[in-house]
């Protein structure tokens, strides 16, 4: 299979934080894969991670090189998928102004994603109007590249959906087709919890582990992982589910046969929390130990990150740039071409 028969994926991070093993279960590891396969853009979405982080834009900022040593500690090459800064790409801006002409305000309020991050974050009536067309803009980010294909929780389903109809309504408006549907691809892996149990994991909330944690981090945060609060001894019956140190080692432990037997062992009896925390303890340092010296050695230098950024971001502006010439000529804004 050639690069240009290749399907073209669109997938990216909040720079909100470093990544955490909730993003690695989720779809860095399949990102390593998706690189040998595909065209793929990794956006590092600054821009919509200012749209709730108001006053809090050092940090967002901040954060854009951490993620980008994220990616490249877990395995991506940068030769191979395009590493971008969405606020350096202004086509994403324009092509977002664009789209916004083909969706309503009763649209955006009615996507589901966007009514459960409003009641999150106890917006209500008070929502940033950049956080509420954030499924524009990222439907920019998809179509700018003709992405067909955009890695994603099930909880993101509505954004797909949404960008969709975008891409029709534009195509229908223009009589062109010139924007590309495209599909999104769920992750088979589950959402891991929290340490403390909780749905979310989540470094502001304190109960992620981060990539870059050292070893003492993992045993601690193992340490206070939320198991069953009425296994009190070593004899008693526990549930597995609901429990996080099993959540993690079926997330983690390659070898399910042992994980069964020790669910079947906790079950019954006889089996003490610190035996399965001890064996998680043990999966999670050996998988994390390469990608935190990775990590550490591309720390080094952070010049050579920065150049990644701009050769990855070059790239992606001439893509996005393609496209936004397609889309001004649809909608007769190419006013001085020959």
């Amino acid at each position: 299979m050639t690069l240009a028969n290749r399907p073209i994926i669109l997938t990216g991070d909040r720079t909100t934080g470093p990544l955490h093993l909730g993003h690695y279960v989720g779809s860095l590891s399949a990102r390593v894969q998706l690189q040998h396969e595909a065209q793929q853009f990794l956006l590092l979405a600054d821009t919509q991670a200012l749209t709730d982080n108001v006053g809090r834009h050092q940090r967002v900022t901040e954060n854009v090189v951490e993620v980008a040593l994220d990616y490249l500690a877990v395995g991506i090459d940068p030769a191979k998928s395009t590493i971008f800064i969405q606020s350096q790409v202004p086509e994403l801006a324009e092509l977002s102004q664009y789209l916004l002409n083909l969706v309503t305000v009763a649209r955006l309020e009615r996507n589901p994603t966007i009514k459960a991050e409003i009641r999150l974050r106890g917006f209500e009536r008070d929502i940033p109007a950049g956080f509420l067309t954030y499924p524009v803009s990222q439907a920019a980010d998809i179509t700018a590249f003709k992405a067909t294909h955009v890695p994603v929780g099930d909880d993101q389903l509505p954004m797909i959906e949404q960008t969709n109809e975008l891409v029709r309504r534009f195509n229908l408006t223009t009589d062109r087709q010139v924007l590309v549907e495209c599909e999104a691809v769920l992750s088979h892996a589950p959402r891991l919890p929290g340490i403390d149990g909780k749905a979310k994991m989540s470094k502001s909330l304190g109960n992620a582990i981060t990539l870059g944690s050292a070893p003492d981090e993992i045993t601690r945060a193992v340490h206070d992982m939320y198991t069953d609060p009425k296994h009190l001894r070593v004899s008693d019956p526990g549930q597995v589910e609901g429990n996080v140190v099993f959540t993690f080692l079926d997330a983690f432990e390659p070898d399910t046969s042992r994980v069964d037997e020790l669910k079947a062992q906790y079950r019954q009896g006889g089996l003490g929390d610190s035996v399965v925390k001890r064996l998680l303890n043990e999966r999670l340092q050996a998988l994390l130990e390469p990608i935190r010296t990775r990590r550490r050695e591309f720390e080094q230098d952070r010049a050579e990150v920065l150049a990644i950024l701009r050769r990855g971001t070059m790239r992606a502006r001439e893509a996005a740039g393609a496209t936004l010439s397609e889309v001004k000529s649809a909608l007769g804004l190419n006013y001085f071409d020959a």
